[in-house]
């Protein structure tokens, strides 16, 4: 009996040290990860913290949100989101870890799942900023491919879609006035109610965008030279 109580404090003791010496080496790795980023050598960081995640079961929510920096940095766009992924299960830096996720579904041209990680991080992350204009922008860019197709009514409804997460979208505003303002003109001369009616949606945002533009933008001032010309002339008819 003192025999196996001997040879079991043994074995404890033995397994004590094993683990100890396995923690050390692990906070060495997390260190040493640390450290690459630090010095922005990113693929060794990258190396290091997905070493330590793997053997501690992807427990550290910050070292995997730091992985997703990593792996986007050295162009892994598939583990950015796999450890972006890990953050947002945990919570952790909750926008920013939307935010990495999208980009890494982005860059793997996964664009159904890319919006609907963008919406999925504004229920999250309510009013987020960067999250609403890409969000926003990413309607105004499907808007600006509809339009190039000549579907107009496609393009109008993936405009009224940026205005609804981003009302005050300088593109959509934009982009809604001047579509209603060419479908107004190509129809002035022989149809003039139908007309009317254009200029009318187009005024509306016509004149919701001119409060918006800095004359200090130079993109913005251009912007609102053309929004005066189409509503001094839409003025004009009236």
């Amino acid at each position: 009996m003192r025999k196996f109580i001997l040879t079991l404090a043994i074995c404890l003791a033995t397994a004590g040290a094993s683990a100890q010496e396995q923690s050390a080496e692990l906070a060495q790795m997390r260190n040493d990860g640390i450290a690459a980023y630090e010095a922005k050598d990113y693929q060794t960081a990258f190396d290091k913290f997905s070493a330590y995640l793997s053997q501690t079961n992807n427990e550290d929510s910050v070292v995997a949100y730091n992985c997703g920096l990593c792996a986007d940095k050295i162009k892994k766009p598939a583990e950015a989101e796999k450890y972006f992924n890990i953050a947002i299960q945990k919570k952790f830096n909750l926008a920013n870890a939307y935010i990495g996720k999208a980009n890494a579904l982005k860059d793997q041209k996964k664009n159904d799942e890319y919006v609907a990680t963008l919406k999925e991080g504004l229920e999250a992350v309510p009013g987020n900023k960067t999250l609403t204009r890409l969000y926003a922008t990413f309607y105004v860019n499907q808007g600006v491919m509809a339009q190039r197709s000549k579907k107009l009514d496609e393009a109008q409804e993936a405009f009224k879609k940026a205005l609804e997460i981003q009302p005050e979208n300088l593109n959509a505003l934009n982009a809604l006035g001047a579509l209603h303002y060419a479908q107004g003109a190509a129809v002035v001369q022989t149809d003039m109610d139908k007309a009317k009616a254009e200029f009318a949606e187009a005024k509306t945002y016509l004149e919701k965008l001119l409060p918006l533009l800095s004359d200090t933008n130079a993109a913005q001032k251009k912007m609102k030279t053309n929004a005066n010309t189409m509503l001094n002339y839409i003025n004009s008819l009236q």
